[in-house]
């Protein structure tokens, strides 16, 4: 994976995603099309990282790294049809496999894949993996609700 040229690099990804700072946990997109993409990690050896706790990064965070891969993939997708990505919200996530405890010790690059399963205007399921050196480190499937009217500038509530 490290030979991977990187289309976009975190400050990329940052502007196209609502989390900024240490909060963006992909500093690399790898790769995309219309249904998948594929990210790069490399921050959650960090002692300072935002979701560690005191006994580490726990493997369940890999569903964050997904999440944000997910964003992204939203993003882009309305970049390339010149359209506003609408902001979505993780609904659930489902059938979850860790196959580790903790993130941290992990040498090397995490591996964020997200594969955009079904969906339409209002809804999306993905299936997403977490890898290193090939190896899983989690896996499952995450739905996210969009909300067009948040898009438009409008808040919630609002009758316009």
């Amino acid at each position: 994976m490290s030979d991977d040229a990187l289309l976009l690099d975190q400050p990329g990804i940052a502007a196209l995603i609502p989390h900024a700072g240490s909060m963006c946990l992909l500093d690399g997109l790898l790769a995309w099309d219309a249904r998948t993409i594929r990210c790069r990690a490399t921050g959650h050896r960090a002692a300072g990282h935002p979701l560690r706790t005191a006994s580490g990064l726990l493997a369940t965070n890999a569903i964050e790294y997904a999440a944000q891969a997910m964003a992204l993939h939203g993003a882009l997708l309305a970049q390339s049809t010149g359209a506003s990505p609408s902001p979505g919200f993780l609904a659930s996530a489902r059938g979850v496999h860790c196959h580790r405890l903790h993130l941290h010790d992990l040498p090397g690059a995490l591996e964020v894949v997200a594969e955009r399963v079904a969906g339409d205007t209002h809804q999306l399921l993905y299936a997403f993996r977490v890898q290193h050196a090939g190896e899983p480190v989690a896996d499952g499937r995450a739905a996210v609700v969009l909300n067009p009217v948040l898009a438009s500038g409008s808040t919630p509530g609002d009758p316009s």
